[in-house]
């Protein structure tokens, strides 16, 4: 079964033709990320316009370079949430109109969900159940994933996301969005007990996440040295948040599979492509017996290659959609 995959949830127009949920046939992505640098972030205005100037010559590649046809294609997935809500709207009215010129079953597929299921393409093995971090620049999520279109939230951020959190402390010391991606860079040659910074804790839930006040701590620390006329070592900085956000995360993860018996443990979303992670949860994984997953670093952002392996378990389960579907920038991956 081919399904061909849309996504344009932030600043990626892309598509993607999938096989089964597990093969990838293409995958075409038009990324923004140097005209939003000028603004230090996603300006969804000029994000949604680029969508709506890419996303034909981009869903025409992606059939090209799979070698189809529409008649080829058995299902259209699209994202219709969570994100940018003029983003999303450009995917979804084109996946409708499609639908609806074509004949061809209109799947809606949850973002969060796609990235989750990224792993299947990586790892063609992995089956639920089993638990899954989801790290991204929105989101910071625990799910426990009981099949592949029913998960539950074990926990989750209780303000910042950790990948806003790197960006955010990257962009204080200088850097360029995103952010993150070059923080985890510089890290690599820092000294990650340099500085002392907080681990907040969520003391009436134990698997959720607070990231804002360790984002505070550190730009406090930047801010206060420049005031001073003091320079700070950028690398011990980088590596010295890095580390922290990373313990943060993987405490939790580590300490919500200890008590809840799961030994299967994937993590996905923007942020799983930051190497301390990678590295950190491999190494403990491996200590404690437990099975490992993590995709590859070109399936860690945004593409349409997950929204199609996702969405070929979605239409196997019959959650198929019309042409009143909409889009929505906030929706549970329950």
């Amino acid at each position: 079964m081919k399904i061909l995959a849309i996504e344009s949830s932030c600043d990626e127009t892309a598509a993607s033709v999938v096989e089964d949920g597990r093969k990838v046939i293409s995958s075409v992505i038009a990324s923004q990320v140097e005209e939003h640098k000028l603004y230090g972030g996603v300006v969804p205005e000029i994000a949604s316009r680029r969508h709506a100037e890419a996303i034909v010559p981009v869903v025409r590649q992606a059939l090209d370079e799979a070698e189809v046809t529409l008649e080829n294609i058995n299902a259209i997935a699209v994202t219709y949430a969570p994100g940018l809500i003029g983003a999303l709207l450009v995917g979804v009215n084109f996946a409708k109109g499609l639908s609806l010129s074509t004949g061809i079953p209109l799947v809606p597929t949850h973002h969060l969900r796609s990235h989750i299921a990224s792993n299947y393409i990586s790892n063609s093995e992995l089956k639920p159940p089993f638990m899954c971090l989801v790290v991204s620049g929105g989101h910071s999520h625990i799910v426990m994933v009981e099949d592949y279109t029913k998960m539950k939230i074990i926990g989750r951020t209780r303000d910042d996301a950790a990948g806003e959190a790197f960006d955010k402390a990257a962009r204080t010391m200088g850097m360029s969005y995103p952010g993150g991606i070059e923080l985890d860079k510089v890290a690599e040659n820092g000294d990650p007990f340099a500085f002392k910074l907080p681990r907040p804790v969520v003391h009436d839930a134990p698997y959720d996440f607070s990231f804002s006040g360790l984002k505070t701590a550190v730009i406090n620390l930047i801010h206060n040295a420049a005031q001073k006329g003091e320079k700070l070592n950028k690398p011990d900085i980088c590596a010295s948040f890095r580390y922290a956000v990373v313990d943060c995360l993987s405490s939790n993860f580590l300490k919500a599979a200890k008590d809840y018996n799961v030994n299967k443990l994937v993590i996905a979303g923007g942020v799983s492509a930051n190497s301390l992670l990678r590295s950190t949860l491999k190494n403990e994984c491996g200590k404690l017996g437990y099975e490992f997953y993590m995709p590859d670093k070109s399936l860690c952002g945004d593409n349409a290659a997950m929204v199609g392996s996702q969405g070929y378990y979605e239409f196997l389960s019959g959650n198929v959609a019309g042409t009143d579907l909409n889009a929505y920038a906030t929706m549970s991956i329950e």
